[in-house]
């Protein structure tokens, strides 16, 4: 399998080219890394960069309109102040959102799950209510689960998209923009089908991704944890952002030249490539160990760790509620089940986080079907390669064909 992830890297170096510079790596060390981060001139997103068009054909449609992705300027301060607003949420708020819809995800569950199928639809409802300020009918949740799957498999090369089941979310996020009943919309000049691609790209396919993600990593982490206290639970959650960071890599390009250590200059135009897996592994923090007991005896601030990216440079929005939500989710799920999780986890989670939940108080698996487990996902890992090496050529050529980020920057530049 080794040698197909080797191949699809080859692939996708000649079909992008050059990908920019690695921070840290040769050029600029880990010692630099915050200080080049948060650097004013590292602040482009899109625009000038190759891997843009990749990145804007997953997240169709509205790339244009995600958060993360706007360029510097009076747009993306208008969208980020309303995201402030949306996530602005008393801390026992949003811990009592989260535990309600965890509830309801866990209603006769038992037995064999995929950890990350099974959170999406908590996550679905949470970002439902924050948006509409009302409880999600189980048609929406569908369809934000149905979307924001597609997104996910299509940037783990384990599917094609299927803008199908992503325009249906845009088809009801808009019918509400145009029917009065959504309270979050952007103000004009912004259009309500921009109001609708940025619901979807920032509170519906990230956000739901994202939190899915992390709560299959923090319970495949979680079979050995029987304190379910606060500071337990934040430092498991922590460590499990240590070991599998949700961002891989962050693209920025640079607007004017950047000096380090006053001897090496970054040009303007520079794209730089900020491997927080790296970056995380370097620093007091700098072993593969996973050890939540490390964050009683070192302070956060003093380890090389960014679970949701640097303040001077577009952290995420939620940094102030996730860490409650993603604690108030994992508490409800270990007060009721023991999770047993034999099969391998990887940072990128192909396998969706295959595990058991057990009731506390019952016998849950044994030996045997553990590693029939183990085997099992070990057999159809051989599999999820050929399928990403596949589709995921495929969707770099059909990226690289639609080239949308450069349509969309080079339709700007014709306009009088």
């Amino acid at each position: 399998m080794s040698a197909v992830v080797r191949l699809r890297e080859w692939i996708f170096r000649r079909v992008n080219g050059a990908e920019g510079i690695p921070v840290p790596g040769p050029l600029i060390g880990a010692e630099h890394f915050e200080r080049v981060y948060s650097d004013p001139a590292a602040d482009g997103r899109s625009r000038g960069a190759g891997l843009s068009d990749l990145f804007w054909y997953w997240l169709a449609p509205g790339p244009q309109m995600h958060q993360e992705h706007l360029e510097p300027g009076d747009r993306y301060q208008t969208v980020a102040r309303v995201t402030r607003r949306v996530l602005a949420v008393p801390h026992a708020r949003s811990d009592a959102l989260a535990t309600a819809a965890t509830r309801r995800a866990l209603a006769g569950v038992s037995g064999f799950v995929r950890l990350r199928d099974l959170m999406m639809p908590v996550w679905a409802e949470v970002f439902h209510e924050l948006v509409f300020a009302e409880s999600c009918p189980p048609a929406a949740r569908d369809m934000i689960v149905a979307n924001a799957d597609d997104v996910v498999n299509a940037l783990k090369g384990l599917g094609l998209r299927h803008m199908s089941r992503r325009d249906r979310l845009t088809r009801y996020l808009l019918s509400r923009i145009e029917a009065g009943t959504c309270p979050v919309v952007l103000p004009p000049p912004f259009t309500a089908q921009e109001t609708a691609w940025y619901l979807q790209g920032a509170f519906f396919n990230t956000a739901v991704v994202q939190m899915s993600e992390a709560m299959a990593h923090i319970l495949l982490l979680a079979g050995d944890i029987s304190d379910v206290s606060d500071q337990s639970l934040d430092d498991l959650i922590d460590e499990t952002l240590r070991v599998h960071p949700l961002f891989g890599i962050a693209h920025r390009i640079t607007s004017a030249p950047i000096t380090v250590d006053g001897e090496t200059t970054i040009p303007a135009g520079s794209v730089l490539l900020f491997n927080y897996l790296a970056y995380q592994r370097t620093g007091p923090a700098a072993d593969d160990t996973f050890d939540p007991s490390r964050w009683r005896r070192l302070k956060r601030r003093e380890a090389h760790f960014i679970p949701y990216g640097m303040t001077a440079n577009r952290a995420c929005p939620a940094r102030g509620a996730a860490p409650v939500m993603l604690r108030a989710a994992t508490r409800e799920v270990l007060r009721r089940f023991a999770v047993a999780a034999p099969a391998a986890h990887t940072r990128s989670l192909p396998n969706r986080g295959p595990a058991f939940l057990t009731p506390i108080g019952h016998r849950g698996p044994g030996p045997a079907r553990l590693a029939a487990l183990r085997r099992t996902d070990r057999i159809a890992d051989a599999g999820r390669s050929m399928k990403q090496l596949v589709l995921g050529t495929w969707m770099v050529l059909d990226a690289r064909r639609q080239k949308l980020c450069t349509t969309h920057f080079s339709s700007l530049e014709a306009q009088p």
